[in-house]
């Protein structure tokens, strides 16, 4: 009997050991790849936008999957109600681990992150992510950006630095129409008039009709800056073509009810009135602006205000070559010698979270993967696919990126694809993962600007035109209110933006006169809280 219970004593003390292990195992989570020593794959559901393939059945997923010693399950939604199923989802309390991809404001981070829901992650990237901490170490204003004012970080972003998306604020102008009416480019304001008012009268299509539209745009929402005032307004004064902020020295100011600002309504006007504006500009979408800039037959568009010229004219075609005569207009030179550039920094929606439902092993396996997408080979992979020759492959010995430099990788002669076949090998734009103009410029891009293949390059050099006029300060375009702020914030900043939009609108085409109601119109901005939005975006800045 003695021993019969020694035995079940020693089988007991032996099965709490072999629990206690497992225990272990399983909060550490530390294998070779960042899951569970027990020898099981970690399970973690990633919440994520729907796609035209199952993201089970991914090729980049499958990929992790093994590399992590991972099994990823997904909750997905269509992309137009992502948000609102991510609500729901919190609202409800059964939220998955992991939100792969959120489009989450630093608002809902403060939130989230008061209430516990969304965890901390400084630790898990100081411990489990090399990667992030060397992206953090070498850009300081991502990690500024990604770091709540309780020194947090919440969630991370696709860290998307876009060259030519720093300076979108652009306008092209139709070269053969130039050299036809026998003008230069124009340098300022005045001569922009000129010639304007040439095109408009001296028939540069050469047709006999006066067809012909100067300037045309559209607003924002359709073409990616293609408002007019984005860009004119910037040889009056500064204009974000956002909250309509100016920064000097950390000191916030508001630029729609300045001088400058009248100034350069003023001007707007007078283009207009002359007819030298196109009065379909308030309201026409990408669609229209490709009808127009696409027309058979004789030309009728002078220029544009895009960040993207081929919303205009058709710039990946081979056989077609209207586009080769449009060149970019460097910042024109106001009357009081004004002559800045919108410009962004590149730090979009915040995607990434790991809730307060993810074990420890759930914590560490998530980070080591996102900390994975910041890598060149994981943001590679994350972005077109783990396999070579599919999506990307090595670049060539001649092969060359946007700034003449040998280039690693190409996407360019890649093997055709059956247009019947849903591609399904890479997240793409899905989840944060790193596409920094370091990451981008490993790629080959054609070197003649005016070929289809050239199109980036012919983006680049006409960014590096805008670059010099960039102010030395600019508000960020993702910041952290207070969260006391945050409806408060979220009021004004709505108000404010319809008011200088509609008011300007009105302004220059005429429906509102600048001598008579510039001054009423200032007024308004008391009426709107425009000194509580100051001082909230001035608190917001400070991080107080």
């Amino acid at each position: 009997m003695r021993k019969s219970w020694i035995s079940i004593l020693c089988l007991i003390l032996a099965s709490i050991t072999i629990l206690s292990a497992c225990s272990s195992s399983e909060k550490a989570g530390t294998g070779s790849e960042g899951s569970g020593e027990s020898g099981g794959p970690v399970t973690m559901t990633f919440f994520a936008p729907q796609g035209k393939a199952p993201m089970e059945d991914n090729e980049f997923t499958k990929f992790i999957e093994k590399k992590f010693n991972v099994t990823l399950k997904w909750d997905l939604a269509p992309t137009d109600a992502l948000q609102d199923r991510r609500q729901l989802l919190l609202a409800s309390g059964d939220y998955p681990e992991v939100f792969l991809h959120g489009k989450f404001t630093t608002s809902d981070l403060q939130t989230y992150g008061k209430q516990g829901v969304f965890l901390p992650l400084q630790d898990l990237i100081k411990q489990y992510g090399p990667n992030l901490t060397k992206v953090m170490e070498e850009k300081p204003y991502f990690k500024d950006a990604i770091t709540a004012p309780d020194g947090n970080i919440y969630a991370l972003p696709i860290f998307n630095e876009c060259y030519h998306c720093t300076y979108a604020q652009k306008y092209w102008i139709n070269q053969e129409w130039l050299d036809k009416v026998g003008l230069k480019m124009p340098t300022t304001t005045d001569e922009l008039y000129t010639v304007l008012k040439a095109f408009k009268t001296q028939d540069p299509n050469g047709n006999g009709k006066a067809d012909e539209i100067p300037l045309t745009g559209a607003p924002n929402k359709y073409v990616w800056n293609g408002n007019i005032d984005a860009y004119l307004m910037n040889s009056f004064i500064y204009n974000d073509n956002d909250k309509y902020l100016i920064v000097n020295d950390g000191k916030v100011s508001f630029a729609a009810n300045q001088e400058g600002w009248k100034k350069g309504l003023e001007y707007m006007h007078k283009l207009y009135a002359d007819g030298l504006i196109d009065p379909a500009s308030f309201t026409q979408n990408d669609q229209a602006i490709g009808q127009l800039g696409n027309k058979e037959g004789d030309e009728v568009v002078g220029s544009i205000t895009t960040a993207l010229v081929s919303y205009l004219v058709n710039t990946y075609d081979k056989k077609i070559t209207r586009h080769q005569h449009w060149e970019i207009v460097p910042p024109l030179k106001g009357p009081d010698g004004v002559q800045t550039t919108g410009a962004t920094q590149s730090v979009g929606e915040f995607e990434f979270a790991i809730t307060n439902k993810a074990t420890e092993a759930q914590q560490i396996a998530a980070i080591k993967i996102v900390d994975y997408m910041f890598s060149e080979e994981g943001a590679l992979y994350a972005e077109y696919g783990p396999t070579e020759g599919k999506g990307w492959k090595k670049a060539g010995p001649d092969e060359k990126n946007i700034n003449g430099e040998p280039a690693k990788y190409s996407y360019y002669n890649l093997p055709e694809r059956d247009p019947n076949v849903v591609v399904n090998e890479s997240w793409s734009q899905i989840g944060a993962h790193d596409l920094s103009n370091t990451f981008r410029n490993l790629f080959a891009e054609g070197q003649d600007p005016l070929s289809a293949e050239g199109y980036g390059t012919r983006l680049a050099q006409a960014t590096k035109v805008y670059a010099p006029y960039a102010p030395k300060e600019v508000y960020p375009a993702n910041v952290f209110i207070r969260p006391e702020d945050t409806e408060t914030a979220a009021q004004l900043t709505t108000a404010i933006k319809d008011y200088v939009q509609t008011n300007m609108a009105q302004f220059i085409i005429g429906s509102k006169s600048i001598d008579k109601d510039w001054d009423s119109y200032v007024k308004g901005f008391d009426g709107l809280g425009l000194s509580n939005y100051l001082d909230i975006y001035q608190r917001a800045i400070e991080k107080k």
